[in-house]
């Protein structure tokens, strides 16, 4: 397998109770258009995204089963955010994880845009 584009992005690391993993990380991964959170060499869960425009749109987060309970997918999700605020960019909750996640973070609030809803002529 050829060598992906992979950048690691920080989240502010806030666990909200939860159990930090150690050798825990949130990378970019510009091919697949995804942001993973590794823990050592295993991907324990991913956040699939699309660039619209200025937007980022999350479209589905999954964590592994067998990482759950572990922090893991409020991890992702903060750096995954983090990472598309520093960069400028909107964020627009599709995948219902994300949108609970932004509810539950307001600091996010000033960077979010709704998906638009169905019926419309728009493309998200």
């Amino acid at each position: 397998m050829r060598g992906r584009p992979r950048h690691p992005v920080r989240g502010d690391g806030e666990q909200g109770g939860h159990a930090v993993v150690e050798e825990t990380r949130v990378v970019r991964d510009e091919e697949r258009t995804r942001y993973e959170v590794w823990v050592g060499d295993a991907r324990a869960g991913f956040a699939d995204f699309q660039e619209v425009g200025n937007s980022t749109v999350f479209t589905h987060t999954e964590v592994s089963n067998d990482f759950a309970g572990q922090g893991l997918g409020t991890r992702l999700a903060a750096g995954a955010l983090d990472d598309a605020v520093a960069r400028g960019r909107t964020i627009v909750p599709v995948c219902s994880f994300i949108a609970d996640f932004v509810t539950r973070n307001p600091r996010y609030a000033p960077h979010v845009r709704q998906p638009r809803s169905q019926g419309g002529d728009g493309d998200e």
